[in-house]
């Protein structure tokens, strides 16, 4: 049996995720795709999972599609690219909106080539921390292509049109340095466990119910009307009102003491 080429392991409340082709600097593959499904999935039913970190074993991160591997199974790519109508993703762009999806934050780290559809997998995480070396790149733009894996959304959200119209139309390949000022990275360090590893501390010590529905609120809100995300704070603050943990977080503030959270309810 080949190996996976997406591996899980969750040890308590961080579930850690790694792209297993090393020696292809993580190319995405359909059985790579199918991998970042089935590992999120596995991490939604874990309830006691607060964070999760994301990332390629040896010297890359991604390095975008593996054409070869890919393009030359054409009636599976045609079957992928058909959307989900409950959904609204298809086969391509489910395995990395998944991750945007999680009711936990997810952190991606990020060396070597971030390329492509690696670029768009990145910049479903929530965060992104990156060495300063890392090259990154909307590389479709050098194959006549667009990014078409769920990518467009989240670099439109998170830099100024003409960055992200710069990135798609160019396909400029900016290190990781350049990746911080672009805003398309959240930090930039030579150990980017270091700052991801910091920013989890800070999550646990926050009610887990808390932390997922304020990731859904702002990732629901931020291009909806005024009206319907005022609908979505009462909701989401009355479930909050409901949840034990919401309570232990009181108990604990006001006892002065570090709270003991139980699973998450919310999501």
């Amino acid at each position: 049996m080949s190996e996976r080429q997406v591996e899980t392991e969750i040890e308590g409340p961080i579930a850690r995720v790694w792209l297993n082709r090393p020696d292809k600097l993580n190319a995405i593959t359909f059985d790579l795709l199918d991998g970042l499904v089935d590992a999120a999935a596995t991490i939604e039913r874990e309830r006691g999972v607060r964070a999760v970190l994301l990332e390629g074993r040896g010297s890359s991160f991604c390095a975008g599609l593996d054409f070869g591997a890919v393009l030359t199974r054409k009636r599976e790519v045609a079957r992928r690219f058909l959307a989900n109508p409950l959904r609204g993703t298809n086969g391509f762009q489910r395995p990395l909106w998944v991750w945007r999806e999680l009711p936990v934050p997810v952190i991606a780290l990020t060396r070597g080539h971030v390329f492509g559809g690696g670029i768009q997998l990145a910049l479903a995480a929530d965060f992104r921390f990156t060495t300063p070396d890392c090259q990154w790149s909307v590389m479709e733009a050098k194959w006549g292509l667009v990014p078409d894996m769920s990518g467009s959304v989240p670099l439109g959200d998170l830099v100024p049109a003409d960055v992200a119209k710069r990135l798609v139309l160019t396909g400029e390949v900016f290190s990781g340095e350049k990746a911080v000022d672009y805003g398309v990275a959240s930090g930039v360090h030579e150990d980017p466990s270091v700052p991801a590893e910091e920013l989890v501390d800070q999550i646990l010590e926050r009610s887990p119910d808390a932390v997922a529905a304020g990731k859904r609120l702002m990732d629901r809100t931020r291009r909806s009307t005024p009206r319907r995300a005022f609908r979505l704070e009462r909701r989401f603050q009355q479930a909050m009102m409901r949840s034990a943990n919401t309570r232990e977080a009181r108990r604990a503030g006001t006892a002065k003491e570090a709270p003991a959270f139980g699973p998450r309810t919310f999501g």
